[in-house]
C-alpha cells in the first residue's frame, strides 16, 4: 500500500460520492444539489486518492476569478489523523489561489470546531450562520409571487449578485427550479424585491437562498415556500447578524440545530446581511 496520497480533479461521477459523504456527515444535501454545484465550476472539485481509492474531497469553486468558496472538505473517518488532510488542504487552497484574481477573497462556512484550523491559513471569522429547523405549514399564499423560471436570467443574476457578491449565473440556472422544489420572486413595477428557493433534501426540505428588501417581503416568500413543504421538516440557514432573520425563524417555531462559521481570507465582500434571510448553501456560499 502506498503511503503517499494522490490529489486530482474529480470526475462528475466521483463528485456524486462527495455529495453522499456530505449526507453521511448529516449536512443534509439536496437531492439535486450536485447538478447545480457542478455547473458552477466543473474544475472546482478535487479528490484525495490512496491506491485508487477516494479518501477525501473538497470543493474550491471560483466564481469568475472574483471570489473563491471552499466547501465539502471531508476526509473519510478511517483515514483521519495521519496528516494527509492537511496536505490536501494546502494543495487545494494553493490551487484555488492560482485560479483567482490577485486580490480576490476566499470564503467558507466551516463547522465551529474547525475555526482554529482555518484561521492558521489566514481565514478570519465574520459571523455564525445558523441552521434552523421547523416544519412546513400549509397556509394562504400570495398569488402575486412569480415563478423564478419566468424571470429574465440576467435580471435574476443581477439581483442575486447584490446579495452574494459576484455573479453566478450558471449555478442559478440550475438552482432555481429543483425537481420537487420551488423558486419564487416578489416583483413590483418590474423590479425584483425578493427571491427564495425551497428544495427537497435527504431529510425534509431546505430554503435557500432567501433574499429580500424587507422583513415583510421575506415573510411573504417564506410562507409560500413553507406551504410547498407542508407537513415536512423544513430548514433555513440564517446569518446570525440579521436579527430580522432570527425573528422570522422564531415566529414560525424554528429552532437552531446546527451551524457554521462564515470565514473569509482577504477582503470580505460588502454584503447587505440585514436583507439576507437565508444563505443559499453552506457548501458553495
Amino acid at each position: 500500500m502506498s503511503d503517499i496520497p494522490l490529489f486530482r480533479l474529480l470526475t462528475r461521477d466521483e463528485f456524486s460520492t462527495a455529495i453522499s459523504w456530505a449526507a453521511a456527515e448529516w449536512w443534509n444535501p439536496g437531492h439535486h444539489d450536485a447538478d447545480a454545484f457542478w455547473a458552477a465550476d466543473p474544475s472546482g472539485f478535487y479528490g484525495m486518492f490512496l491506491d485508487g481509492e477516494l479518501i477525501g474531497t473538497a470543493s474550491i469553486v471560483s466564481y469568475a476569478g472574483r471570489l473563491g468558496f471552499v466547501g465539502l472538505f471531508i476526509v473519510k473517518p478511517e483515514w483521519r489523523g495521519r496528516g494527509w488532510g492537511t496536505q490536501f488542504w494546502e494543495f487545494f487552497i494553493g490551487k484555488l489561489s492560482a485560479r483567482l484574481e490577485p486580490d480576490a477573497p476566499m470564503a467558507l462556512d466551516g463547522v465551529f470546531t474547525m475555526q482554529p484550523y482555518y484561521a492558521r491559513s489566514g481565514f478570519v471569522f465574520l459571523h455564525r450562520n445558523l441552521r434552523m429547523e421547523g416544519k412546513g405549514i400549509a397556509g394562504e399564499v400570495n398569488c402575486g409571487l412569480r415563478d423564478l423560471r419566468e424571470i429574465p436570467q440576467d435580471h435574476l443574476a443581477n439581483f442575486d449578485a447584490r446579495f452574494f457578491g459576484v455573479p453566478r449565473q450558471e449555478f442559478l440556472r440550475r438552482w432555481i427550479s429543483p425537481e420537487g422544489g420551488l423558486g419564487l420572486a416578489s416583483i413590483s413595477q418590474g423590479e425584483i424585491l425578493g427571491i427564495g428557493v425551497v428544495r427537497p433534501c435527504l431529510r425534509g426540505f431546505k430554503i435557500g437562498p432567501l433574499f429580500a428588501e424587507s422583513e415583510e417581503i421575506a415573510e411573504e416568500i417564506f410562507c409560500a415556500l413553507s406551504h410547498h413543504a407542508a407537513d415536512s421538516p423544513l430548514f433555513l440557514d440564517i446569518p446570525e447578524v440579521n436579527p430580522d432573520a432570527q425573528a422570522l425563524a422564531a415566529r414560525h417555531g424554528f429552532r437552531e440545530v446546527f451551524g457554521c462559521a462564515r470565514m473569509v481570507r482577504g477582503s470580505a465582500p460588502d454584503l447587505p446581511w440585514r436583507q439576507i434571510f437565508g444563505v443559499t448553501t453552506f457548501e458553495l456560499g
